[in-house]
């Protein structure tokens, strides 16, 4: 099995109240990125360095998650699928004063999190992903 990982961050767990709603949620958000969900088990799923997990009782995440678009038809996806998956509109695609070219989206997520889809504009990428295998 491989996994392609990004530049900083190893992984994101995300704790969640309903791992149904937030399934539905992430794989429509995740195929509108044109990625899908790398594998699940009892009680959680997870796609790449994205790891959500049902709480047993405990307290559910909020965090602001940014997934990467490769342009901004794809940012106009990401939003339409979030929110007819179950998502509520947090900011709709648009330019962004962060820097020039900064297109993105917001939803929030079935428990709130504030999930967006970025288009950083023209850039050049030395790889699209890292690809880590793990020793036997």
């Amino acid at each position: 099995m491989n996994f392609h990982l990004g530049r900083l961050i190893d992984h994101v767990q995300l704790v969640v109240s309903d791992l149904a709603a937030s399934k539905r949620f992430y794989r429509a958000v995740l195929q509108s990125l044109g990625r899908d969900l790398t594998g699940e088990g009892d009680g959680y799923f997870f796609a790449d360095e994205l790891f959500v997990s049902e709480t047993e009782g405990g307290p559910i995440s909020h965090v602001h998650l940014a997934f990467q678009a490769p342009d901004r038809e794809t940012v106009q996806r990401f939003h339409a699928a979030a929110i007819a998956a179950g998502g509520r509109n947090n900011g709709a695609p648009g330019e962004r004063h962060y820097h020039p070219g900064y297109y993105a989206a917001f939803v929030l997520d079935p428990d709130g999190n504030n999930i967006e889809a970025v288009d950083h504009g023209p850039l050049q990428r030395s790889t699209a992903s890292v690809v880590v295998t793990p020793g036997e």
